[in-house]
């Protein structure tokens, strides 16, 4: 789906209630009450078969074709099984948004072989475009447009935080959680069993049009997992994220999706997905209030470090229990600050040290003075106040004192009044104040913990990763691909043993020595190739298949023979297993017979690492500790593909297999350096190899020789769509320039980022003024973060690089073009380097991005123009593109058409575009 037509759900002009009147227990009266209630200012009308002449004071008609006008919105309340025809009826009049609000029990049964009143729905929408929110939704409120279309209890105050859910009556508790603490909204929608607008086209919607610091998701399931992986991505490079997800046990998911190879419990991909996208996530509701608490009322932190100040050591140590165990750090108070508290004598217990103790006797002028001190200090980023009341120090005044105090505090402050009867009326003027505060100090430390997530989450997406360690040719690719369709052709869905070790091979990760043998003459004839002491597996049917053994884990081994030294034993061996297998499983048949050196004596670690595939996200990376402890010790991570190495660093460090090396290896560097190298390695088989299903190899060896690949299974399917589009290898190309050079062509990766560093520095003040309409002497961390790290799904930049005499590559030139979510129209720029004027790599580059998103379906290309730069607009009308003079901003406007509109809804959506 997109976001057309998005803005008549959000700022409509007329609305229209369908099913409303004045019983006690009608749906579409209540949500008429609210929109007026609301303070909607625009045209109002109720619609109602019976023929009303008002609802509640609002003009009430009888149908569609009595509307005095089109409305922008529909908000539809009337019973559910007249609603497919109402959707025709309200796109044939003109109606370009409806909100349903109806459901029932039977949105899925079939009708008289018409479909489900859910595939009825959709079906009636795309006749005419209109786009429908809903069924079963709670409906959508903007406060800050006056617009209140929903069957909440309370009205709502406008703020900061917008709230994107799948539940309305989490929506609900949710409002009226916030009513109580005074927090606000920019947007509150819930999708419910949505047909048409999904969780992802409200995001995109947000991010785009919202004045909201902060999104909070509520996610029951997800049918697309690109496109919701691409809208919060880049909402989360804008905004903080929060999301909490409900069925993370298996007895809770009603999804009904069959389970994901090698992966116990799926929930571990949400949090997989969380982390890639830079979404904090938060593990129940009470927590959820709570980080709504923290984001609407903090301000963004500058760093992790938090100093406490209590009137008791006992609760400071709890908070800091828990700051340490969720991964926070303790302030270390500077010299001037520990001086102060020496001299001010206000703290108790351990003078000058944080918790700072004021002792039960504190009163509140010493809270005050303490907290002027203590957020003062560079070293902090956050203060929280853990209170308990005393004589001394009743909850509410020390709370009123820190209220009238508040502007000599220069950090963000969190407080926790501990207690009920006194506590509850400090909490309450605190929050009518804008303080954020907790029921108690551990509670307090969690909220601190989101907005400190969230800066390490920003940090690895902003980070820059090393160069690959690996990258794939069209020979290696070709290589692979034979094999899996030989292996198709025959019927197969699975490679053997030998064939995996060919593609593990030719993707850089060391397999064990093998000799392959098909019956026991070979045997005898080949044992001697390997020397020493042997193991034998048979590789049959059964057990080519990845991640099969978790059903029986008590037959790891039953098709394997150790220790087996003279060719006659290993002969035998492979008699007694070809037995074996056509006693206990005659369906299997052998495929051969793997023979190995016994790998021992090297104090070996077993790995386990490949590649699966989930039924929503796709092709996933799986590692973690090997061997037949691999599902006992639960220690598996997953990852979404494509990786870098900064991405396969972060996926070890989480596993006990990197504790374990730092605590025993003679060099973990190296050997973590390894694992990572693997991973990104097995991230590019995934995207390459398209009908790879599942890759598994256990145990992979780690040990003072390096790391090789023992044992290991791959399977076959049809191709499936990634979470995140993999780096598009297949648009690369070379060129000879009119100087001779031979030059790349190719997306730009994260990788580039020190390319793209060289190149900058390397603009004139001219070129860097024409590309960002100002002088931009040097890329920040972000700056940089935002060029090289890109989604391919909705942008592309091209580069032309040039690999010079001695191996260093240079940077030429690069393009970028910027999709809307509907494809509609795509923003391009344009930089050459200033000493490679003249050699057309301007119209190359933007030869091959036209030719890119016209191949897309993008309708419209266009650009903006430094009214003095005349090689631009003299290339920009060699290429075809319709210049013209834009006096309200002062450039020039340059548009290509690349395709024309396919449907109604395109055409509508171009021409509503500002130019």
């Amino acid at each position: 789906m997109s976001t057309r037509f998005l803005h008549h759900f959000f700022e409509p002009r007329t609305l229209a209630v369908f099913g409303a009147s004045e019983k006690p227990a009608s749906l579409g009266g209540l949500v008429l009450r609210n929109i007026q209630e609301g303070g909607f200012k625009g045209p109002l009308w109720a619609v109602n078969l019976k023929g009303y002449s008002q609802v509640f004071g609002v003009p009430c008609v009888s149908r569609v074709s009595e509307l005095p006008e089109v409305p922008d919105l529909a908000v539809v309340c009337s019973p559910i099984e007249g609603v497919p025809s109402l959707i025709k009826k309200l796109g044939q009049y003109g109606v370009k948004a409806a909100l349903v609000l109806s459901g029932g029990a039977y949105l899925d049964r079939d009708k008289g072989n018409q479909g489900s009143i859910r595939e009825r729905m959709l079906s009636a929408a795309r006749v005419s475009g209109i786009r429908v929110l809903g069924p079963e939704c709670m409906g959508l409120i903007v406060p800050g447009k006056k617009l209140n279309a929903s069957y909440a209890s309370q009205p709502v105050k406008a703020g900061r935080v917008a709230y994107l859910g799948q539940s309305g009556m989490l929506a609900n508790a949710m409002i009226d959680w916030a009513a109580g603490r005074d927090v606000g909204f920019s947007h509150l929608i819930t999708v419910g069993d949505s047909v048409d607008v999904l969780l992802p086209d409200l995001i995109d919607y947000v991010n785009q049009f919202s004045p909201a610091q902060a999104i909070m998701l509520h996610l029951e399931r997800i049918s697309d997992a690109q496109h919701f992986m691409t809208a919060v991505r880049d909402a989360s490079r804008n905004r903080l994220v929060l999301a909490i997800k409900s069925g993370r046990t298996p007895e809770s998911d009603i999804s009904g999706m069959s389970p994901t190879p090698g992966i116990a419990n799926r929930d571990v991909v949400f949090d997989a997905a969380f982390a890639r996208a830079g979404v904090v996530r938060v593990n129940d509701s009470d927590e959820l209030l709570d980080a709504l608490e923290t984001l609407s009322r903090m301000k963004p932190l500058k760093g992790d470090r938090l100093a406490i100040v209590s009137n008791g050591l006992g609760p400071a140590m709890l908070a800091i229990d828990k700051l340490i165990s969720a991964g926070g750090k303790l302030a270390e108070f500077s010299d001037e600050t520990q001086a102060a508290l020496h001299r001010s004598e206000v703290d108790m217990s351990k003078p000058g040290e944080n918790p700072v103790d004021l002792g039960g006797n504190a009163s509140p002028e010493r809270f005050v003075q303490a907290l002027e001190i203590v957020a003062a200090d560079a070293n902090v980023d956050a203060v929280l106040v853990v209170h308990a009341p005393t004589r001394m120090a009743p909850s509410l005044v020390t709370a009123q004192a820190l209220i009238d105090n508040r502007k000599k505090f220069r950090r963000n402050l969190l407080t926790s009044w501990m207690g009920l009867k006194e506590a509850l009326n400090a909490r309450h003027i605190c929050n009518l104040a804008g303080i954020p505060t907790y029921i108690s100090p551990e509670k307090a430390v969690k909220a601190f913990m989101h907005m400190v997530i969230y800066q390490r989450v920003q940090a690895l997406l902003q980070e820059i990763p090393p160069s690959l360690p690996f990258s794939t040719s069209p020979e290696i690719r070709a290589q692979c691909r034979t094999l899996i369709k030989q292996a198709k052709e025959q019927g197969r869905q699975t490679l053997t043993h030998s064939e995996t070790a060919q593609v593990l091979e030719a993707y850089g990760i060391p397999t064990a020595p093998s000799v392959y043998l098909a019956n026991p003459d070979e045997a005898l004839a080949r044992a001697a190739e390997i020397p020493g002491t042997k193991a034998l597996k048979v590789v049959h049917e059964g057990n080519c298949r990845p991640y099969r053994y978790r059903k029986h884990p008590h037959k790891i081994s039953a098709g394997l023979l150790q220790d087996l030294d003279t060719p006659e034993q290993v002969a035998e061996g492979v008699r007694q297993l070809g037995e074996k297998v056509a006693e206990k499983f005659p369906e299997y048949a052998i495929r051969e017979y793997c023979l190995q050196p016994m790998q021992r004596g090297k104090h070996s670690m077993q790995i386990c690492a490949g590649i699966t595939r989930d039924p929503v996200f796709g092709p996933l990376i799986v590692f973690g500790i090997g061997g037949y402890k691999v599902n006992v010790l639960a220690d598996r991570q997953v990852a979404l593909p494509p990786l870098n190495m900064s991405l396969a660093a972060d996926v070890v460090g989480r596993t006990h297999a990197a504790s374990l090396i730092r605590e025993h290896s003679a060099d973990p560097e190296r050997d973590i350096q390894h694992l990572c190298q693997m991973l990104v390695k097995l991230s590019q088989m995934a995207s390459d190899l398209s009908d790879l299903r599942g890759l598994e190899v256990n145990p992979l060896l780690l040990n003072r020789d390096g790391m090789v690949a023992v044992d290991f299974a791959l399977d076959l399917g049809s191709p499936s769509r990634f979470a995140i589009m993999p780096y598009p290898e297949e648009l690369r190309e070379w060129v000879t320039l009119k100087n001779g050079w031979q030059v790349e062509v190719r997306p730009i990766r994260a990788e580039d980022a020190h390319l793209i560093t060289t190149f900058h520095r390397q603009l004139s003040e001219e070129s860097i003024r024409f590309r960002y309409f100002h002088n931009k002497s040097n890329l920040t961390q972000r700056d940089l973060s935002i060029l090289s790290h890109i989604n391919y799904d909705r942008q592309m930049a091209f580069i032309a690089e040039y690999l010079g005499d001695e191996g260093s590559k240079e940077m030429l030139g690069v393009v970028r073009v910027w999709n809307d979510p509907d494809n509609i129209r795509t923003e391009f720029s344009v930089i050459i380097r200033d000493d490679l004027q003249g050699l057309g790599i301007g119209s190359l580059l933007m030869k091959k991005m036209i030719d890119y998103c016209t191949n897309i379906g993008t309708l419209e290309m266009v650009g903006k123009i430094m009214v003095d730069n005349h090689p631009m607009r003299a290339l920009m009308k060699h290429l075809g593109f319709k210049c013209r003079y834009n006096m309200e901003e002062q450039v020039i406007d340059a548009v290509l058409r690349l395709n024309e509109p396919e449907s109604e809804w395109q055409r509508h959506r171009l021409e509503s575009l500002p130019d």
